[in-house]
C-alpha cells in the first residue's frame, strides 16, 4: 500500500435528529443523521405498510399469514 494517501480513522460521535447519540469509527469526528435504530419505524415496531393495490393482503392470503380455522371432525366414510 502507498503511504500517506489514506485518511485517518478516528472515533466519531453520531448524533441523530431524535437526540440519540452513540460512538463509532469513521474518517470524520462527528456525524449527523436523520434516523437511527431508536427512532426508525422498523426497529421500534411502528412500521405501517402502505398498500394501494392489495398486494399485502394477497400475499398474506396466499402464504397463510391469516389465522387458521379450527378443523371440524368429518364423518368416517363407509
Amino acid at each position: 500500500m502507498k503511504e500517506k494517501i489514506h485518511p485517518t480513522y478516528v472515533r466519531a460521535k453520531v448524533v441523530c435528529a431524535c437526540g440519540h447519540t452513540f460512538e463509532t469509527m469513521s474518517i470524520k469526528p462527528e456525524l449527523h443523521v436523520e434516523v437511527c435504530s431508536n427512532c426508525h419505524p422498523f426497529f421500534t415496531g411502528k412500521q405501517h405498510l402502505i398498500d394501494t393495490q392489495g398486494r399485502v393482503d394477497r400475499f398474506q392470503k396466499r402464504y397463510g399469514k391469516t389465522e387458521k380455522k379450527a378443523e371440524q371432525p368429518t364423518a368416517p366414510r363407509a
